[in-house]
């Protein structure tokens, strides 16, 4: 789908909506979509409900992108989760999901992204910074390896 093609199309931006209109298992199925580690239903509920700001972006009845916040309220968050439908990537959703949570974050002193393998020049094509002090404890070889510099 070209960047025309998005602005022709019709998607729905819901902020913050009542989480439990939310169908988790479509929520699921994007996960396993974009190959991210297996998540339940009631996991992704608790977690979603956690931070201040949640976006979910439908075509019609269809689920296609959703992203987060995970934050404090008022000084440090974090954008977490951002997904797109692969069948959806490459029109501008993605910058449209992510501007959106941006906006929402505007009075916060700090705000970072940890991003998938390979997704790295999509954020810097939006302005984000690569940072140079960031460190993570990492959870497993796979972290270690996807998101730390070899030594």
């Amino acid at each position: 789908m070209s960047q025309s093609a998005f602005a022709k199309k019709s998607f729905t931006f819901k902020v913050n909506p009542d989480l439990t209109t939310i169908d988790w298992d479509l929520v699921c199925v994007l996960f396993d979509k974009v190959n991210w580690r297996t998540r339940t239903p009631e996991e992704l509920k608790m977690a979603f409900s956690t931070g201040s700001w949640r976006i979910f972006v439908f075509e019609g009845e269809q689920l296609v992108a959703f992203g987060r916040t995970i934050d404090d309220g008022r000084y440090y968050a974090m954008l977490g989760d951002v997904i797109v439908d692969p069948d959806f990537q490459g029109n501008g959703l993605g910058k449209e999901l992510v501007n959106r949570l941006n906006d929402l974050l505007v009075e916060y002193h700090f705000v970072t992204l940890t991003a998938a393998p390979g997704k790295g020049k999509f954020y810097t094509s939006l302005g984000w910074k690569k940072q140079s002090t960031a460190y993570i404890w990492p959870q497993g070889p796979k972290q270690l390896r996807q998101h730390t510099e070899k030594e």
